[in-house]
């Protein structure tokens, strides 16, 4: 091999390395990166230490269960809506897809409690117009898989 073989090879060499680096550093540097920015909404104070917790699929209910075995359910402002007791056995809890469901899990039970969830909404109708005794229960269906 002549010396101008060997300098020739040496620059393909060079510009191969260059170009593999300048490769390298535009994929890299044009790699986006999704930052996070986190800010604190709520603090759940709790009676008891958490074991788990799940949210419904549109975020308006937050339910946590307890190493005591009650799950106590939060709205999204953080006020605690209800609390019930399922059992000291219970270890986790899972929320279906569509928020209907509340899968409780016991492990050293063995067992799989599935609960159907009906939520409900108080309504004030002191100042209302009304028709019939004033005391009289109010019913209102919500059909939401209606097309």
């Amino acid at each position: 091999m002549s010396v101008k073989e060997g300098s020739e090879m040496k620059l393909n060499h060079l510009k191969l390395l260059f170009l593999i680096t300048t490769i390298l550093f535009f994929a890299t540097a044009t790699t986006p990166f999704a930052g996070v920015d986190m800010d604190l909404q709520h603090k759940l104070t709790m009676d008891n230490p958490p074991l788990d917790v799940v949210a419904t699929p549109d975020g308006k209910y937050i339910f946590v269960l307890t190493n005591k075995g009650n799950i106590s359910v939060f709205d999204q402002n953080g006020v605690l809506q209800n609390k019930f007791h399922v059992g000291d056995h219970v270890d986790q809890i899972k929320m279906d897809p569509q928020g209907n469901r509340l899968f409780i899990t016991s492990r050293s039970g063995k067992t799989i409690r599935i609960i159907a969830l009906d939520f409900f909404v108080e309504i004030n109708t002191a100042d209302a117009p009304f028709k019939g005794p004033r005391n009289a229960p109010v019913v209102v269906a919500v059909f939401s898989d209606f097309q």
